[in-house]
């Protein structure tokens, strides 16, 4: 399926959620991990349960982990649940509709792929989307064929200071916009977030094509997937807005990310600065939006519940795998244009991930040690 094959519903970010009383979704967790296992662990099992346990429409029943005494800690946690070693055996047991995949992305398509063949509803799975663009683009498929939605934790498109700026975006408080610029970690855990963000302002409209670089002079690795120590990725979106992302040392452009306008500018994460603030011809003085005090993980509980409120209304979640597709190109086809030594034309017609390919032809590699 090409990206621009899929629908196209669009959330407005002032919709509210409708809950549909009549509906309760029995839900399972695949992935439990321990609190506070870090940002390469699994824990992020425990904020999707409580974005289930607190909504109405849902009763959490069922978790699986390889490690025993992790799902047991975890069913426990959450009010009995019933804890597997297996998930297949969850599946087959349980009768659920929905669940949260939070396990390491190489995991993620075999997965997603079980739990759509077992006759869910509803598959909610961390990100990165997967580990080659075949497997990512192959998950969607699969659920597009059975009928099951497929979203993407993506929740920063629920983050007061992102919602914020498209907000500002919308009300045309910048003009018309035409760059878009953001800087990370890297290209595939974190820059899955960043892509994703720069479609979100740019109303998730298809990529044109992309011109990347790479630099792996030392090993480095985020769930277990190789990464780049330093990359570059020019966009060009369909509708004429230009992009930029710099990923790794040494690559600060002085926020997370900045839209330019025809009539001014917004930043989001300045470092010692405001979440959010923006400047145009009419306040030529930066403005800080005020923000809700909100912890960072609400914005995955927002994201759940409007993954369920689109699964009862019958419309494109704002999380969809289409869209987190759409992110997941971009990663792979700038390492793609890498390998090529030139600009890649979308949509991308690979299925492997660039990077490892060269990784283990000796293209590139660890050459120094990790950069202090």
């Amino acid at each position: 399926m090409k990206n621009d094959e899929a629908s196209n519903g669009k959330m407005k970010i002032s919709d509210t959620t409708k809950i549909d009383v009549r509906m309760t979704l029995r839900v399972g967790i695949i992935g439990c991990g321990k609190t506070g296992e870090g940002r390469t662990g699994s824990a992020m099992g425990h904020q999707h349960a409580k974005g289930y346990v607190r909504h109405p429409n849902c009763q959490l029943v069922a978790c699986a982990d390889l490690v025993a005494a992790n799902a047991e800690a975890f069913a426990k946690a959450y009010g009995g649940l019933r804890p597997y070693t297996d998930y297949r055996e969850m599946l087959a047991r349980e009768k659920l509709d929905m669940v949260s995949i939070t396990v390491w992305t190489p995991y993620h398509h075999d997965i997603v792929v079980e739990c759509a063949r077992a006759g869910l509803r509803a598959v909610h799975c961390e990100k990165p989307m997967a580990h080659t663009f075949g497997l990512a683009w192959n998950m969607l498929r699969v659920c597009e064929e059975k009928g099951v939605q497929l979203t993407i934790d993506h929740q920063r498109r629920f983050g007061p200071p992102w919602r914020t700026a498209r907000r500002l975006i919308d009300d045309g408080a910048v003009g018309e916009v035409t760059r878009l610029e953001s800087a990370c970690d890297n290209l595939f855990d974190w820059g899955t977030h960043w892509f994703d963000m720069m479609n979100f302002f740019n109303g998730d409209e298809p990529a044109e094509w992309v011109l990347g670089q790479i630099d792996c002079r030392s090993a480095q690795s985020a769930f277990g997937v190789p990464i780049e120590n330093q990359g570059m990725s020019c966009i060009k979106w369909k509708n004429g807005v230009r992009g930029m992302l710099l990923t790794g040392y040494d690559m600060n452009i002085g926020c997370s990310n900045r839209i330019l306008g025809t009539e001014g500018v917004i930043e989001v994460g300045v470092p010692n600065g405001p979440a959010c603030r923006y400047r145009s011809q009419s306040h030529t003085e930066w403005q800080v939006p005020s923000l809700p005090d909100e912890p960072w993980y609400s914005a995955i509980a927002e994201g759940i519940a409007d993954a369920i409120d689109a699964l009862h209304g019958q419309r494109e979640a704002e999380l969809s795998g289409r869209k987190a597709l759409q992110a997941t190109e971009l990663i792979f086809a700038t390492y793609e244009s890498s390998r090529r030594r030139a600009r890649v034309d979308l949509p991308l017609k690979i299925e492997d991930h660039p990077l490892v390919s060269m990784l283990e032809r000796g293209e590139v590699g660890a050459k120094e040690k990790p950069h202090e």
